[in-house]
């Protein structure tokens, strides 16, 4: 006989309990404990063993040896191919997650479009939108002819038994969140609807080697909603991130077993959609020829292609007792303690000034080889020096005041020579014949000496 049981999970962590509380004692969020039943089954019954299979058995004669195990899916998309590992794995399920109107469902419509012109069997699921919205908007973007089977449809029952009638290539659901089983007796969104619902299209994924890819709405501290074993059970993990004012987006991927990570892709949004940017180095740096003050190039690596993106600084005098900083598209503690190496290792004080740091176009630099470039940005808003116009900047700053030498030296340097910049300010490269001239600094002070010779 089927027993029920009542148990109390936070809609924060996914923790559970078996009593109520006021504060979860997992996570200490309070009022996040709702009450929950959960049916277990019979005792006494036998399941089915599991089909296991010996690796040394798989038939591989049949693949080339530069033939990639297993293969992928290629929707058209390139910049979406390209996070995704060159393509989309058979049988993956893949979570995306994004702030609300950064246009998740744009590239997902985008791509389900192209990926059914290349022949391949694709199915766009909505929970938030119905049939006649979803074409509605597929012809604004010029989509309308695509061969793209819709449904509107929230019930995950009815949804897997369309699923297994019909064998599909690619499966999207905008979005887990809407999403319920009857199975769970808890509202629809909760933590337990989200974390049964993905359970089961995952392995819908890999019983029928359909391609499942989830949109994911994020909370209000960027956080994908629902509980983290979701982000856990996937394949792959990829952020759609977007300023407001800006019309570009970054596709980000945080997790992929069949790919590197942090790999991005960067698209435009336009009235027909979004537009893929295979150069975004051009959009990133600023349109002016002549570079004001407090403005540097910085010689970033996004995954596996360089970037180039223009860091912007301004100190100010400060007009209350505790100067203010304030950071865009950087780290904030990263940040303080530049300008703690600066006062300390190099006599540069920006005691009684506030000061502004933003990364141009909305892009977030995530690596350490932006700090020289941050630094010599700020001291050139400090003294009103600007720095050479056909220059790039990266390297590493120390505790010490040192400048260490980063990664990937001689593609950031190629890319620079390809935009047309003919030096860079970096630590000694270990690169014979580079692109374009070097200066080299190991130091920070050193570096401030020869390039702002007047101080302060």
């Amino acid at each position: 006989m089927t027993k029920h049981q009542t148990l109390f999970t936070c809609q924060s962590c996914g923790g559970v309990h078996s009593k109520w509380a006021g504060q979860c004692p997992a996570c200490g969020q309070w009022n996040t404990l709702v009450q929950e039943s959960f049916s277990s089954p019979p005792g006494g019954l036998k399941a089915e063993p599991a089909k296991l299979s010996r690796l040394n058995k798989l038939q591989f004669e049949t693949l080339d040896s530069h033939d990639e195990i297993p293969a992928r899916m290629v929707t058209g998309i390139d910049e979406f191919d390209r996070v995704c590992g060159g393509g989309v794995v058979p049988g993956s399920a893949i979570l995306i997650a994004g702030d609300p109107g950064v246009g998740k469902s744009t590239l997902l419509l985008q791509v389900a479009a192209n990926a059914a012109s290349r022949n391949l069997k694709v199915a766009y699921i909505s929970g938030e939108e119905a049939v006649e919205q979803i074409r509605g908007r597929a012809a604004r973007m010029g989509l309308a002819k695509a061969p793209v089977d819709l449904a509107a449809e929230t019930s995950l029952r009815t949804i897997l038994e369309a699923l297994k009638r019909e064998k599909f290539d690619l499966v999207i659901i905008d979005s887990i969140q809407t999403l319920w089983s009857d199975a769970i007796e808890a509202a629809q969104g909760s933590v337990s609807q989200v974390r049964a619902c993905a359970g089961e299209l995952v392995r819908l994924a890999k019983k029928h080697g359909t391609s499942v890819i989830m949109v994911g709405h994020v909370t209000k501290e960027g956080q994908i909603a629902g509980p983290r074993v979701v982000e856990h059970m996937v394949d792959a993990v990829l952020s759609f991130e977007g300023e407001r004012g800006y019309p570009f987006r970054i596709l980000r991927g945080t997790k992929n077993r069949f790919g590197a990570t942090d790999e991005i892709g960067v698209f435009e949004m336009g009235d027909a959609g979004l537009r893929e940017v295979p150069n975004p180095s051009a959009l990133f740096l600023g349109d002016g020829h002549e570079r004001a003050s407090g403005s540097a190039v910085f010689a970033g690596i996004e995954g596996s292609r360089p970037v180039l993106v223009e860091v912007q600084a301004l100190v100010a005098p400060s007009a209350y007792g505790t100067p203010r900083r304030a950071v865009v598209g950087w780290d904030s503690g990263r940040l303080a303690m530049i300008l703690a190496v600066l006062e300390s290792r190099c006599g540069v004080g920006f005691g009684q000034k506030d000061v502004y740091l933003n990364v141009a176009g909305g892009l977030r630099i995530n690596e350490p080889a932006g700090d020289l470039c941050a630094a010599l940005a700020l001291v050139s808003a400090l003294t009103d020096t600007p720095l050479p116009r056909d220059c790039v900047v990266f390297g590493e700053i120390s505790l010490s005041g040192d400048v260490r030498t980063v990664s990937r030296g001689e593609g950031r340097l190629k890319e620079a020579a390809k935009l047309g910049f003919n030096s860079a300010i970096a630590a000694p490269v270990a690169i014979d014949n580079p692109p374009v001239k070097v200066k080299a600094f190991t130091s920070l002070a050193d570096a401030i000496a020869a390039l702002f010779p007047v101080g302060e």
